[in-house]
């Protein structure tokens, strides 16, 4: 039997590769950084060529690192940030443009053209989505009307579409040579495309945006055991979650009212609804949690935060705070509290549960007083203060209220943020023993493929815990805290103009 399954993590900063064995233990990895293209203000890009060379470098690094080739490894599966939108040749594998990233602003006119029928919910029915800047459909709207050659490439079936995922398959499996052009439900999910009902590409939303259906990979399971294609020689791809639903998997959340949070470059809290595709009526996304073979798919409740570790980051490179992002901690520490500032990181608008892409990030409340370390402070505790608006529309809409929530992501190891979590939800926030649980869980999907594991029940097994923060704030600093961070959400809504 194979010693690992290989989990390819492809994320908005960094493409990493992790080798995990048979209890869920990573056993290798490797991580780089790639370039974040800036453009103009409100443009988000990244080099897909560049990101395609970062995964054969990370593949071939935790390889190296494990003292494994590709003998060893019984599949491989693939995560990636979703909504990244990606254009390319079919014969030459060279992409038109830059990939357009998920933070993206640049389709704001076009969301608003769409919006003049039928309002922000016009196609929440079929897709579970409200119009956004957010989603790949009016990216590719963006690339047909705005790329030189695109559209009419399009219309000769040269031009193909794919979010990360679709990218990384297409090239693991031979590129211009055969890749295959595939995405997996969930992925699917997000581009505002798909029908949540037929999970198939919606004609009728198509014909709206003017994208061609050739384009378009094929949807397929999340777990596939009729496989994607080969890599590395014979080693199969065949398993491929988005990075959100990859993570509910890697924390085993598979029965109806379980959820978790990622703390990453945004923050996303996904509840696990079973069969049932569960409309949101206080802002949050309808989305598919994961498809395992033939059996049906689980959708899942989703809130999603744009700006959370991509704030310490902001700190960090543009105004020169620190030099390494895990200083900001200190800095929070260096004060009893954030002197009364609060830090509202609408970069690119305001995602769940506002919806808002006319908001603008600001920071209220400053005086004499307020030092770097309360602006540090500050800006941990926004993420904090996202969670529970999340959490907030996530039990109004299910009626389910939480009892604990499971963390992962890389700011779970931020101590101070973690237990103002806990304080400001007022609920014990439990990180597991392996907190990479994005990738733990495309490499779930892959292993479970090819039978490497035998099924949910050997997965539940794996998890573990490792941390819990319970709530030591009274309910009423909780409210008084969380009452003056509403005020600051509503002073950073409407700022742009037409």
């Amino acid at each position: 039997m194979a010693k690992y399954v290989a989990a390819i993590d492809q994320g908005t900063t960094s493409t990493r590769c992790i080798l995990f064995d048979a209890q869920g233990n990573p056993a290798a990895s490797n991580q780089l950084e790639h370039r974040q293209i800036y453009p103009q203000a409100g443009w988000v890009e990244h080099d897909p060529l560049e990101i395609w060379a970062r995964i054969q470098e990370v593949a071939r690094g935790a390889m190296e690192r494990a003292g494994v080739t590709p003998a060893d490894l019984a599949a491989v599966g693939i995560t990636n940030q979703r909504e990244t939108t990606v254009v390319w040749d079919r014969k030459t594998g060279k992409p038109y443009c830059n990939a357009i990233v998920w933070q993206d602003t640049r389709t704001d006119k076009i969301i608003a053209e769409l919006g003049r029928e039928g309002g922000q919910d016009r196609f929440r029915a079929e897709t579970g989505l409200p119009l956004a800047t957010y989603f790949s459909g009016p990216k590719i709207k963006w690339i047909l009307d705005n790329v030189p050659g695109v559209r009419a490439a399009a219309d000769r079936g040269d031009a193909l579409f794919g979010n990360i995922d679709t990218w990384s398959v297409w090239n693991l499996t031979g590129g211009p040579n055969g890749g295959a052009h595939i995405t997996d439900v969930t992925n699917a999910s997000r581009t505002l495309l798909m029908n949540l009902r037929t999970l198939d590409w919606d004609a009728g939303i198509l014909r709206v945006l003017g994208i061609p259906r050739q384009m378009l990979p094929t949807i397929r399971p999340s777990s596939d055991p009729e496989l994607y294609g080969y890599t590395l020689g014979r080693v199969p791809v065949c398993g491929v979650l988005g990075d959100q639903q990859a993570a509910l998997v890697g924390q085993t959340c598979f029965s109806p009212g379980e959820a978790k949070n990622t703390y990453g470059t945004g923050c996303f809290m996904l509840m696990n609804t079973d069969t049932l595709a569960v409309p949101s009526k206080h802002g949050l996304l309808t989305t598919v949690a994961y498809k395992l073979g033939h059996s049906p798919a689980v959708y899942a409740l989703e809130g999603s935060i744009a700006i959370a570790g991509a704030l310490v980051q902001w700190l960090r490179d543009n105004l020169d705070f620190f030099d390494f992002s895990k200083h900001v901690e200190d800095y929070a520490a260096s004060v009893p509290d954030s002197g009364g500032v609060y830090f509202v990181p609408a970069f690119s608008g305001l995602f769940a549960p506002y919806w808002q892409s006319d908001a603008r990030g600001v920071i209220v409340g400053m005086t004499r007083f307020v030092n770097k370390g309360h602006i540090c402070r500050a800006a941990l505790e926004a993420t904090a203060y996202q969670t529970r608006e999340v959490l907030d529309a996530m039990e109004q809409d299910s009626g389910v209220r939480l009892t604990a929530l499971k963390v992962d992501g890389g700011m779970v190891y931020n101590e101070l943020l973690m237990q103002f979590q806990a304080d400001i939800l007022g609920v014990p926030v439990v990180r597991p023993r392996v907190a990479e649980t994005t990738a733990l869980g495309a490499a779930y999907a892959a292993g479970l493929a090819v039978g490497y594991w035998s099924g949910l029940d050997e997965l539940r097994q794996n998890w573990q815990m490792a941390r819990t923060w319970e709530p030591a704030m009274g309910e009423e600093s909780r409210s008084k805290l969380y009452q003056g961070w509403c005020r600051a959400v509503e002073r950073s809504m409407h700022w742009l103009e037409e």
